[in-house]
């Protein structure tokens, strides 16, 4: 049996790596008694895989990991026993059945992503704005001007956004904007949903670091904004169910069914 767990993560935990998460769910599949089949051979391990690996530094609320059981268990269950032996900064949401064919893990299915993104305290404001740049001379060194939200709403506006993507060999010129599905502000915030996955794959830092330069912040000196200037929080993940090309994104979540009644 397949299943896929979603879970979220917070505070001081976000500055932990991929390979650390992988470890502590291997404690806590232990702990909690979670009935995790291996593999097999002189070097067993825990069947599973995360959907994506998620950046350090980054929080998230719709994070997903798919491990294979020996035996059904409940959902609500393996939900409360998991949920007693972790820590601060990881909180498991939900635990449910999925398809049982390779294909349709979540590393394979994945496609794209939400996104919020929000200035840093201290950034914002304490400027003005001349021909729709950012005019150096009136705006705090290390600050967005007041305006920068209609600068971002300018450069999200245009027909293309094109960047120099590093590639594990090279780098090249690529067109994002069609990789960024929808966006709207939030309060002070900047939502998005951009491609994600194997075959497409958007971080929200090239899209800050792209509006940085289209608004003209400076980049030379100490106090020049860039994109860990932002906070970057995942929200959810999705496949798209769509066909003949037609799009139709839904949780990843939502492709599985709660596990009931199997163990009191």
């Amino acid at each position: 049996m397949k299943v896929r767990i979603k879970f979220r993560k917070y505070g001081v935990l976000r500055f932990i790596g991929h390979l650390d998460v992988m470890r502590f769910f291997q404690k806590v599949m232990r702990r909690a008694d979670i009935p995790i089949a291996f593999t097999g051979g002189f070097s067993p391990h825990m069947i599973m895989s995360f959907a994506s690996p998620l950046g350090i530094g980054l929080e998230s609320d719709g994070e997903y990991l798919d491990i294979e059981l020996r035996e059904p268990i409940d959902s609500d269950i393996a939900v409360r026993r998991m949920n007693e032996v972790t820590v601060d900064g990881i909180e498991v949401l939900s635990f449910r059945q999925i398809a049982e064919e390779k294909k349709m893990t979540g590393m394979t299915i994945l496609a794209a992503a939400d996104y919020l993104i929000s200035p840093k305290p201290g950034i914002t404001g304490s400027g003005s704005q001349t021909s729709g740049m950012v005019s150096d001379n009136t705006r705090t060194a290390g600050t967005l001007c007041d305006q920068w939200q209609e600068q971002f709403t300018s450069f999200m506006n245009q027909d293309e956004i094109r960047v120099i993507k590093q590639t594990k060999r090279s780098e090249k010129e690529v067109d994002i904007r069609p990789s960024i599905y929808e966006w709207e502000f939030r309060g002070d915030s900047v939502y998005v949903r951009t491609a994600a996955g194997s075959v497409q794959n958007l971080k929200p830092e090239l899209i800050m670091d792209s509006f940085l330069k289209y608004a003209e912040y400076p980049s030379a000196d100490t106090d020049s904004l860039n994109a860990g200037s932002f906070v970057y929080r995942r929200l959810e993940m999705y496949a798209d169910a769509g066909k003949d090309g037609n799009r139709e994104l839904v949780t990843l979540e939502s492709l599985g069914r709660e596990i009931r009644g199997e163990i009191n």
